[in-house]
C-alpha cells in the first residue's frame, strides 16, 4: 500500500491581502498555521500552510498572498472546489459563524448524498464544507471558538472542472490508483482506497464552460500524497512513460516534490511525507516564526522589511 497515491497531500490557492487571508483562516475559520515562510521564486511573498495541529498531509491549505493580484475566475482547466470534512450536525454553526464575520455563503445542499455548505473566502476562493458519508477520526485543531465537535478536520475533497474528464480519468485511474465511485449527471466521483480521508477527487465535464483565468480566488495546484521520495520517483517514471513532461525531483524543505500538468490543464504536484513540518520548529511552535529557505537566510532583514506586516 505504501507505494500507491495515498490521497490528498496539499492544495495551494492564490490570494491577495497577506493580512486578510491570515486572519481569515486562523480566526474565522479555525486553522492552525503551521508554517510561515516565502515563495520560493519570490521571496517578497509569503507562503502560508494552514492545517490540523501537526500539518498532517490531507490538511494542508496553502496560499501564495500576492499583494495587489488581479482577480481570477474559475473555469475549465482548474481545480474548481475544495472540499472540507466537518462533523455531521455542524452546518448550522458554520452558517451562523459566516454570517456574523460576513462570508459569502450559499444555501446547504446535498451532492453524493451528503450534506454540504458553500461558501466563498475574501478573495472569492470556492470552498464547501461537507458532512461525510463515512465516518472522519482525524483530530481537529480547535481554537476558543471553533471546538472541536464543529471544526473542520481536513479535506474531504477537490473538484476539477475540465472540457472533456476523460483523459484526466485516465490519469486518476491508470496511474493514481483511483476508480470511479459514482456520478450524479456531469459530475463524476473517483476515490482511492488506499487512505480512509482526503480520498476523493471529483471531475466535472463542462465543455460549454469558459477556460479558467489562474489569479487571486482560484488554486494554484493540487497535491498528491506519496510515503517517501523513493516511492515519489517511482511514480516520477510512470508519468513520463505516458508521455507528460514532468519536472525533476524538487526539495521544498517540508517535502519533496514533483509538477506536471494533467490534460485537462490542472497543475498537478506529487509530495512526499517526508521530511515534515516540525524539521525547523518544534510542533507546539509551529507557524509561530518565520522560516526563510537555505538561499534566503542570509537576505532576512532585507526580506523581513518588504514582507507586509500581520
Amino acid at each position: 500500500m505504501e507505494n500507491q497515491i495515498l490521497g490528498l497531500h496539499h492544495i495551494t490557492a492564490i490570494a491577495g491581502n497577506a493580512k486578510r487571508n491570515h486572519d481569515f483562516y486562523t480566526q474565522v475559520l479555525g486553522l492552525r498555521l503551521v508554517k510561515k515562510t516565502v515563495n520560493f521564486d519570490d521571496p517578497g511573498t509569503y507562503h502560508f500552510y494552514y492545517a490540523d495541529e501537526v500539518g498532517s498531509a490531507g490538511t494542508i491549505l496553502t496560499f501564495f498572498p500576492w499583494e495587489g493580484t488581479a482577480q481570477g475566475r474559475t473555469g475549465t482547466g482548474l481545480a474548481t472546489d475544495i472540499g472540507y470534512s466537518v462533523p455531521k450536525g455542524s452546518l448550522d454553526f458554520w452558517a451562523d459563524r459566516f454570517t456574523q464575520f460576513k462570508v459569502k455563503q450559499g444555501n446547504k445542499d446535498e451532492k453524493f448524498g451528503e450534506l454540504y455548505l458553500p461558501f466563498q473566502d475574501p478573495d472569492g476562493l470556492k470552498i464547501n464544507l461537507i458532512e461525510s458519508k463515512s465516518e472522519d477520526t482525524r483530530k481537529p485543531w480547535e481554537t476558543a471558538d471553533v471546538k472541536a465537535d464543529v471544526a473542520t478536520k481536513g479535506f474531504h475533497s477537490i473538484v476539477l472542472t475540465l472540457k472533456n474528464i476523460k483523459p484526466t480519468a485516465e490519469i486518476l485511474t491508470d496511474i493514481f490508483g483511483y476508480k470511479l465511485l459514482e456520478q450524479e449527471g456531469n459530475h463524476y466521483r473517483f476515490i482511492t482506497d488506499a487512505v480512509e480521508n482526503a480520498a476523493i477527487v471529483d471531475l466535472i465535464e463542462s465543455p460549454n464552460e469558459e477556460r479558467g483565468y489562474n489569479a487571486g480566488g482560484t488554486n494554484h495546484h493540487v497535491a498528491f500524497r506519496v510515503k517517501n521520495d523513493q516511492i515519489l520517483m517511482e511514480f516520477r517514471e510512470k508519468i513520463a512513460r505516458k508521455g507528460l513532461n514532468i519536472t525533476p525531483k524538487i526539495d521544498r524543505d517540508y517535502f519533496f516534490s514533483l509538477y506536471f500538468r494533467e490534460p485537462g490543464g490542472v497543475l498537478f504536484e506529487l509530495a512526499s511525507e517526508n521530511p515534515g513540518f516540525a524539521i525547523d520548529e518544534s510542533v507546539e511552535n509551529l507557524g509561530s516564526s518565520l522560516q526563510l529557505p537555505k538561499q534566503y537566510e542570509a537576505s532576512r532583514k532585507e526580506i523581513e522589511k518588504i514582507l507586509p506586516k500581520l
